[in-house]
């Protein structure tokens, strides 16, 4: 078996000595987050996907939302303190985060961006997002991932 290929966001969690499992599964840029929740034989509610979103003030916020759901804009533009926010265009996620679609982790991006989880995650013991790169998740518990990507929970899905 070949050692595994560490993700920027696994050395992130490594140098604070956060806990935290890896997963790896075929890397298949078309997979929903429910087909990849199924996969790793975990509730769609465990799951959850990162999408990067800009204000109208042009700031840019991150938001957290188990994958099965989607990201109410009012919501999220109410907790941002934003007139509106809108989804940023897939070709600039990588020059903004470093991560590319499907592989998005509120951990480890290039800048650190006010981050937003879904009020759900604290009420698990573990929780998955992305690793990333596509085909890798990590499970964590959500106070570390709050702690370490400096979340604030809120009520953001639809």
């Amino acid at each position: 078996m070949k050692k595994e290929e560490k993700t920027n966001v696994m050395r992130v969690l490594d140098s604070k000595k956060i806990e935290y499992q890896s997963h790896s599964y075929e890397a298949d840029p078309t997979l929903t987050g429910e087909q990849i929740a199924g996969i790793l034989g975990e509730p769609v509610d465990k799951v959850f996907k990162t999408l990067v979103t800009q204000g109208k003030s042009n700031t840019y916020y991150v938001f957290v939302v188990p994958v099965a759901k989607e990201l109410d804009l009012k919501k999220a533009a109410r907790v941002a303190g934003e007139k509106s926010i809108a989804m940023i265009k897939q070709k600039e996620l990588l020059p903004l985060t470093g991560y590319v679609h499907g592989g998005c982790s509120p951990i480890g991006m290039k800048k650190a961006f006010k981050t937003f989880i879904h009020e759900t995650a604290p009420g698990f013991d573990t929780i998955f997002v992305s690793a990333g790169r596509v085909g890798a998740q990590i499970q964590l518990s959500p106070s570390d991932l709050i702690k370490v990507a400096n979340c604030t929970p809120a009520d953001i899905i639809v």
